[in-house]
C-alpha cells in the first residue's frame, strides 16, 4: 500500500473536512435510511441516527463511515479537496433529528409518516453522495449569511 500524504490530519484538523469523506458518510447514511424503507426497519433509522449523534458531538473518531473512510478508502486513493466542516455537521445533526423522529413516529404507530421521513432522509442523503448537492449544507450556508457569518477559506492549511 502505497504512503498518503495529507494536508489535514483527519482526527485533529476538524475545522475542514475531505469532501469525499463527507459524500462517503453521506452515501452510508443514504443507504441505512433506504433499507430502513424497503424492509421497514425503524431500528435502522434508530441506529443510522445515534450514530449521527455520536459522530457529531464526539468527532469523527467515532463516527463509523468516518473512521471507515479515513483508514480504509482515503489511503488507497489520497485525499480529496477540502472543504469547511461546519456545513456538513449541520447536515448530519438535521440527519440525526429526522432518523431519529422516523423511528418514534413508527414504533408510536404513525408507520406511514415514519417511513415518508425516512424515505426524504434517504433521497436528500443519497443526492448529495451522488451529486455533492447537499441541501443541509445549503441551509447552513444561507442561514450564516443571514447571521453575517463568512464562509471559510480553505486553499492551504496550516496544521
Amino acid at each position: 500500500m502505497r504512503t498518503v500524504t495529507r494536508t489535514a490530519d483527519p482526527w485533529r484538523d476538524t475545522d475542514v473536512v475531505d469532501e469525499r469523506a463527507a459524500r462517503f458518510a453521506q452515501g452510508t447514511t443514504g443507504i441505512v435510511a433506504l433499507l430502513g424503507v424497503i424492509f421497514g426497519w425503524p431500528l435502522a433509522w434508530a441506529l443510522m441516527s445515534a450514530q449521527l449523534l455520536i459522530g457529531v458531538t464526539l468527532g469523527r473518531r467515532f463516527c463509523l463511515p468516518c473512521a471507515a473512510y479515513f483508514v480504509l478508502v482515503q489511503p488507497r486513493f489520497g485525499e480529496g479537496p477540502l472543504e469547511d466542516s461546519r456545513p456538513p455537521r449541520l447536515a448530519n445533526a438535521m440527519g440525526t433529528a429526522f432518523l431519529g423522529v422516523a423511528a418514534a413516529l413508527w414504533w408510536l404507530g404513525a408507520e406511514p409518516a415514519g417511513t415518508a421521513l425516512g424515505a426524504l432522509v434517504a433521497f436528500l442523503a443519497l443526492l448529495s453522495a451522488s451529486t455533492g448537492f447537499c441541501v443541509g449544507c445549503k441551509i447552513y450556508r444561507l442561514t450564516a449569511r443571514l447571521r453575517g457569518i463568512p464562509p471559510r477559506r480553505h486553499d492551504r492549511i496550516d496544521p
